[in-house]
């Protein structure tokens, strides 16, 4: 007889609730339900107003042109020079010395020369020039550590030159020396350099894209105890001080400058500014190029052909603020006359025309607060939310009255110093696609260091906003 099966059934254990696992639950459906909240919320984020201006990339790298006059050897020899490059000499200054047979070298070295030091004067030129280098240097261009250290040549070539050109009258009175040593006298008035690149006759109108390229561009520096031939170029002579820089320009852009007259320049090589006389103009090439004219700093650049510049376009100051902040508004417009003070707070506000219960006409005083007045028409701007059109105004010790209904709109941004939406009217300066450069100091408007709302889409007037 088959034993009869028996069901085994599991045993489920009961529920044990307790107040820990309660308190647990209901912090982890809290958190939920903020978590869900954060993501549907739009968030308010506040922007510290401060000062500044708007930076543009208005940066450009152009030819110098000015009128050089390259000055050639009359004799072979030796060139020795005696004025230095940037130095303004006179006509018939002596600028270099030209030893025919290189014996003069020979002398020099046998003559004690005496010895040399820094003035404060000098090192000060020393330090300046070694700042601008260091400011204006671009490893793309190594040429320039060249360019530099003959600048620097030339610098240390006064310390000895007062003592060279003594010995030399010497020698010359006694040695025999006069036969081989050619004194050489500036032709005109002038700037000295001592280089050449073969640019020194073309003019504004011949600067073209193949000018500009420096890739197969080529500068001769000139040296001392250097040999060269007869009809070499020994130096140049700048003798005018005005000079033009040519930059390539897109052709709207260089009209609205050139309308405007003179451009504010900035030299990104040494950062010093100046006004340059704006031409536009339309070269061989088809491009179109900004010829901008200088009076002066000429000298500065002597030793330069290409050059760095920003043309300063808006240079407005202020106090800058993200293009997000600003909002407009709508503001009833109420004559002077009929806005008062209130004698318990001192605010402003309106006398408003009510009625009492039992039908009577009476008035009220409503603080409407202002945000801005128009010194043209006299009129002050209140908000639109406190008052209503055709609501009937009193002007103060008065029953004449005023029927509000004339609007007009305010660009602004909300202040939020005290915590809630407060619109404060700016005036705008200067605008690009981020920010907004807005006058500062005024009546109505923003102080330096306020807080503001970020976006303002994220609010409505007068909301409460928690940091």
């Amino acid at each position: 007889m088959a034993k009869k099966r028996k069901k085994i059934k599991k045993y489920r254990k009961p529920l044990n609730l307790n107040i820990g696992m309660l308190i647990f639950g209901a912090i982890f459906i809290y958190v939920i339900i903020c978590i869900i909240m954060y993501f549907q919320t739009s968030h308010i984020v506040r922007y510290e107003v401060k000062e500044g201006s708007l930076a543009t990339e208005n940066i450009f790298r152009g030819i110098i042109i000015r009128d050089e006059t390259v000055v050639n050897a009359d004799v072979a020899g030796y060139v020795n020079y005696y004025a230095c490059e940037g130095e303004r000499v006179a006509k018939n200054d002596l600028v270099y010395v030209i030893d025919e047979t290189g014996r003069l070298n020979e002398y020099l070295q046998d003559v004690n020369l005496g010895e040399n030091s820094l003035s404060d004067k000098e090192l000060a030129e020393f330090r300046s020039e070694l700042a601008n280098f260091k400011h204006g240097f671009d490893e793309k261009n190594f040429d320039g550590v060249y360019e530099f250290k003959n600048l620097l040549d030339n610098t240390v070539m006064k310390l000895s030159n007062a003592n060279m050109l003594k010995n030399i009258e010497e020698m010359s009175g006694g040695s025999g020396a006069a036969n081989v040593v050619n004194y050489c006298n500036a032709p005109e008035t002038g700037i000295v350099a001592y280089w050449v690149d073969g640019y020194e006759s073309i003019t504004p109108d011949m600067v073209t894209e193949t000018v500009l390229d420096e890739q197969n561009y080529e500068k001769t520096l000139m040296q001392s105890n250097t040999l060269v031939a007869s009809g070499d170029a020994v130096y140049k002579l700048s003798t005018d001080e005005n000079w033009s820089i040519v930059v390539p320009i897109d052709e709207e852009w260089g009209t609205e400058m050139e309308e405007e007259g003179y451009v504010k320049v900035r030299f990104l090589k040494n950062q010093y500014e100046s006004w340059g006389a704006a031409t536009l103009l339309h070269n061989s090439d088809g491009k179109t190029y900004l010829q901008l004219d200088f009076t002066n700093s000429m000298i500065t650049f002597i030793s330069d052909r290409f050059l760095d510049i920003e043309l300063i376009i808006h240079d407005e100051t202020g106090l800058k603020i993200p293009n997000s902040s600003i909002v407009q508004k709508e503001f009833y417009l109420i004559p002077e006359e009929y806005i008062t003070v209130s004698g318990e707070d001192g605010s402003q506000g309106v006398i408003r025309q009510c009625y009492l219960e039992n039908g009577m006409i009476s008035s009220e005083f409503v603080s409407t607060g202002v945000y801005s007045y128009d010194e043209e028409t006299r009129e002050y701007y209140v908000d639109a939310d406190i008052l209503g059109a055709g609501d009937v105004l009193y002007k103060t010790d008065s029953q004449e009255t005023y029927t509000v209904s004339r609007r007009a709109t305010l660009t602004g941004v909300y202040n939020m110093n005290k915590g809630y939406a407060d619109f404060k009217q700016i005036s705008i300066l200067y605008q690009n696609e981020e920010y907004a450069i807005v006058k500062a100091n005024t009546q109505y408007g923003l102080n330096v260091y306020d807080y503001i709302v970020l976006n303002a889409e994220a609010v409505v007037d007068d909301q409460f906003i928690n940091d």
